[in-house]
């Protein structure tokens, strides 16, 4: 543990140092003996947490990986906070989904015994003609990618309300509004109402949904509308985490 903790001093001392640090300087600097410090130095230079040019001794690649992750982790965990919020102030389950490489993908789903998401019994990716959010994020493509996006991934009923064939679901996503949220009922999930408020992230589609049982569906538009109100107060905050 010891060795662990002088480690971590001597890395965080070097991450103070954009320009390099001698070996001499970061023993003064941490209170480790010399022989100490540069046992420590070879050891996180061999593990590629450090990197060592004409004496001086820099942050590696392994380090910049661990801060990318840890940063990484952190805007996750501000997205689900804020999901989580919105769940339990709005009383409805929430869902983040991106348009990524050509894929619908849910990153973040926040429910609860009071608020229970859909269960995903039909694989997300390969029914975004049929929900709320495949809808939505597919909305805010063109028309070459929905057109590929329905190629890879056609139209299949999978409820008796589902859109039928290709051409009629892009007749649908071409009459929706810019920033008018997507809802859809009982096209996934019979006895299930779902809508999705649009997101921009640079040139990413994103989407924030929610979902109720059909006996609610009349609390859908309203929750909707009140949701895209708190994304319009919170999206500058919100956009560099949701780029997750």
């Amino acid at each position: 543990m010891g060795s662990v903790q002088r480690a971590m001093r001597l890395l965080e001392t070097v991450a103070a140092h954009a320009y390099g640090a001698p070996a001499k300087q970061l023993a003064r600097e941490t209170g480790l003996a010399l022989p100490t410090a540069y046992h420590l130095l070879r050891t996180l230079v061999h593990e590629g947490y450090l990197r060592r040019e004409k004496g001086l001794f820099f942050l590696g690649d392994a380090a910049e990986r661990l801060g990318r992750s840890g940063a990484q982790q952190k805007r996750r965990s501000t997205v689900a906070d804020t999901l989580a919020h919105w769940r339990d102030s709005i009383g409805v389950p929430v869902y983040y989904a991106m348009y990524r490489d050509g894929e619908i993908e849910v990153m973040c789903v926040s429910a609860s015994r009071q608020a229970p998401a859909v269960e995903e019994w039909a694989d997300f990716r390969e029914t975004g003609h049929a929900h709320a959010i495949g809808q939505c994020l597919l909305s805010q493509l063109d028309d070459d990618a929905r057109r590929d996006h329905l190629a890879r991934y056609p139209v299949r009923p999978i409820t008796p309300y589902t859109v039928r064939d290709n051409d009629a679901l892009l007749r649908r996503l071409a009459r929706t509004r810019r920033m008018e949220p997507v809802v859809e009922r009982q096209e996934y999930a019979v006895g299930t109402v779902c809508a999705a408020v649009p997101i921009t992230v640079g040139t990413t589609a994103a989407t924030m949904a929610i979902s109720l049982p059909v006996h609610q569906a009349d609390r859908l538009m309203p929750a909707a509308q009140r949701m895209q109100a708190e994304i319009g107060r919170h999206l500058g905050s919100l956009t560099l985490s949701i780029s997750i």
